[in-house]
């Protein structure tokens, strides 16, 4: 347990350290004054910023958010009313009891903090805008018990499909279970097991992910049999069954708890970032646009004047490079090692092709355009030749820095959140660490491609 607990403080430390180091960037930006410089843009990231400071507080509270989800009178209420021991949460046989999320502070065993948020049913009618608040919640929670009280309908299984894209864990809990036999409750598990993982393909749910519970049972006949030998008939409430889901959610929270924080927290400051870097970048996509252009035609006029090849390939490079230089000064953008490398194998490309055009004007004319600038004083056809070649490579060298400006926005966008304690960085971190025996293990598996 105590190499859970290291992992957990480690996972926590480096998720508070991205959090701080995208902080402490905008901020600079702010005080240098490329950020403040424009009204507009700071309006338009202020959600974010304001996302990135709360999550970084939400880390220091220590506190987990476990969201319940699922259709209309599965229980959901039920289960969370039946985990902390008092029905505070309403209840009843009607549709749609639940009309807004609810939270309520729970803290079992008297050790970790958890906010049990209760949401409106996924399905409801003439509920669209409740709906989409219960997504909201899925952002902010930590982990997700999604309650069904049977095999799984069309409808469930598409939410479920949306749950698992918002990149959570899950436990899947099937409630009612005193409605059915042993016989079908056991075929039932059965199915849970498989359709639950999302995906025909995925491995079945482990005991972690998947829990039965019965959280208010139905009222039983019980028969009395009196000392006077009269017999009487009443309506007893069997307590809830909810001891394995209690059981199973401490031990993930004990586990693994700090890292569901962190990852979560790590998530969200990913989807501000990126958030930040797309409003950047549409906001002065003109402005941009202009210095691409600008540089493409500086390079291509250079590249046609310049009668040595070696300058060309060593020029355009230089180019480039202040190309991107220029583009990163405009969107005020932190340059991690992620942009730098992708896009150096976009200059190297280009300066590729500049070499390429090269060659290819030696083999076609029969002299490069090095060669006919030299000896068009012997021959005054070679000035011809060098026009041709210089003229081809010119629109290689234009074509080769307007790329490398179109890769630049690119990976100025997407790459802001990785290099060095960047949050995807450090995502891939901690899912690259979990054990198989974690529930965060079979989320590894669901985002290994796309990390």
């Amino acid at each position: 347990m105590s190499v859970y607990r290291n992992l957990q403080e480690t996972h926590l430390n480096r998720a508070r350290a991205s959090l701080r180091q995208a902080l402490s960037w905008y901020g600079y930006l702010r005080k240098s004054g490329q950020l403040s410089s424009n009204p507009e843009l700071v309006g338009l990231v202020k959600p974010e910023l304001e996302a990135l400071n709360a999550t970084l507080n939400k880390l220091d509270s220590n506190v987990i958010r476990i969201a319940v989800f699922g259709l209309v009178s599965r229980g959901k209420s039920a289960v969370l009313n039946a985990l902390l021991g008092d029905k505070i949460l309403q209840t009843g046989p009607l549709n749609g009891v639940t009309q807004w999320p609810r939270s309520v502070r729970w803290q079992p065993g008297g050790k970790v903090l958890v906010e049990l948020i209760d949401t409106p049913g996924l399905d409801e009618i003439a509920g669209e805008s409740r709906a989409d608040m219960a997504r909201e919640v899925v952002h902010q929670a930590d982990l997700i018990l999604f309650v069904v009280s049977g095999d799984i309908t069309r409808t469930e299984y598409q939410a479920l499909l949306e749950l698992r894209q918002s990149q959570k864990p899950l436990i899947l809990v099937f409630n009612k279970i005193d409605l059915y036999p042993d016989t079908d409750r056991g075929v039932i598990y059965q199915n849970l097991q498989q359709l639950g993982a999302g995906n025909p393909q995925a491995k079945p749910l482990l005991p972690d992910e998947i829990v039965m519970v019965a959280a208010e049972p139905a009222a039983m006949e019980v028969r009395v049999e009196w000392s006077d030998g009269r017999v009487s008939y009443e309506w007893e409430t069997p307590p809830p069954q909810v001891d394995e889901l209690k059981e199973t959610i401490l031990n993930i929270l004990n586990r693994e708890g700090r890292s569901l924080l962190a990852l979560n927290a790590l998530i969200q400051a990913r989807d501000a970032e990126a958030a930040i870097a797309q409003k950047t970048i549409d906001l002065r996509e003109k402005e941009a646009e202009e210095i691409i252009w600008q540089f493409t035609k500086y390079k291509a006029l250079a590249v046609m004047l310049n009668p040595i090849a070696f300058l060309d390939i060593l020029g355009g490079t230089v180019a480039d490079l202040a190309l991107i230089r220029a583009l990163a000064r405009l969107y005020g953008l932190p340059m991690t090692s992620y942009e730098a490398g992708k896009i150096l194998k976009t200059i190297l490309f280009s300066s590729g092709g500049l070499l390429l055009g090269e060659l290819g004007s030696s083999f076609i004319l029969g002299l490069s355009k090095s060669t006919a600038a030299i000896t068009s004083g012997d021959n005054p056809s070679n000035i011809t030749a060098f026009a041709g070649s210089a003229i081809a490579q010119a629109g290689i060298a234009g074509y080769g820095a307007y790329s490398v400006g179109k890769a630049a926005q690119v990976y100025l966008e997407k790459g802001c959140t990785w290099g060095q304690l960047g949050a995807s960085s450090v995502i891939q971190e901690i899912l690259s660490q979990v054990d198989q025996n974690t529930i965060l293990y079979r989320l590894r598996q669901e985002l290994g491609i796309k990390y």
